[in-house]
């Protein structure tokens, strides 16, 4: 089972390149974030005429979060527990059943930008709110990949220059700490895992501004925590680098994970 995450920033300013990596890939199932769409005015049919089973969370202009499977989905939540005055559309998961179940938990993490601030402190409480909810996943025993654009950068390796981003709220203390504190409860991040001794990267997004792209100052902000049952799974994981240099691209490219199951 290939499992992939991709912010796709505005599905249907990104249909025709979506369509195009999604005909390239073997993905059974893809999260999807940044979809910017109301859940009525998601292209569902485009994607079923595919031979996709859809599950959205949208929110009108901004957010919003779906499930792409060609396998059948079930016990679909949306929305992350524990704030229930919170409107914004991030957090979306299903049970994918295969030859065994395998739980999704698709999200796209607050940016948190300016820092200090309103916007830093959600982005905090938001990710108290994961924490807590990652480990009552974890207490299923099931596998289950936690998925999606996490708005962190881990580690100093994970920027192609690490000193700018010093006050960012993707790489202040703060936020690495809450995302430790959700590692430490033991998920594994598969990306890092795959090639735990690398001193620079890999990138999963690219500004558009100032060339970032042709330089190469990339950041690896998406990510796949895998819950110990999922990583006893993991067969291979990968970056598809190449979506960046397509027509009409995301700033983020697909980071995937092939399960044995």
């Amino acid at each position: 089972m290939k499992i992939a995450s991709f912010n796709i920033n505005g599905v249907k300013a990104r249909i025709e390149a979506l369509t195009a990596w999604l005909a390239g890939s073997d993905a059974d199932v893809v999260v999807l974030q940044e979809i910017k769409s109301v859940d009525e005015g998601f292209p569902r049919d485009h994607f079923a005429d595919l031979g996709w089973n859809v599950e959205t969370h949208g929110q009108k202009g901004f957010n919003g979060v779906a499930i792409l499977s060609k396998l059948p989905l079930e016990d679909v939540a949306r929305g992350l527990p524990g704030d229930d005055s919170d409107e914004q559309a991030r957090y979306i998961e299903a049970t994918v059943v295969g030859d065994r179940a395998v739980r999704i938990a698709g999200l796209y993490l607050p940016n948190g930008n300016p820092a200090p601030g309103p916007k830093y402190d959600y982005k905090l409480a938001w990710m108290e709110r994961l924490r807590l909810r990652a480990a009552e996943l974890l207490t299923t025993e099931m596998p289950v990949v936690m998925l999606g654009d996490y708005n962190i950068i881990p580690q100093p390796r994970d920027a192609a220059h690490p000193q700018k981003w010093v006050e960012d709220a993707l790489f202040r203390p703060e936020s690495r700490a809450a995302f430790r504190a959700i590692q430490y409860q033991g998920w594994t991040d598969a990306i890092r895992i795959r090639d735990p001794w690398s001193t620079r990267g890999p990138f999963t997004f690219w500004d558009y501004q100032a060339g970032a792209w042709n330089k190469d100052d990339g950041i690896r902000i998406d990510h796949l925590m895998l819950s110990p049952q999922a990583a006893d799974l993991m067969v291979e994981t990968g970056v598809d680098r190449e979506a960046r240099a397509g027509e009409k691209p995301s700033d983020h490219v697909p980071v995937w994970i092939r399960l044995a199951a």
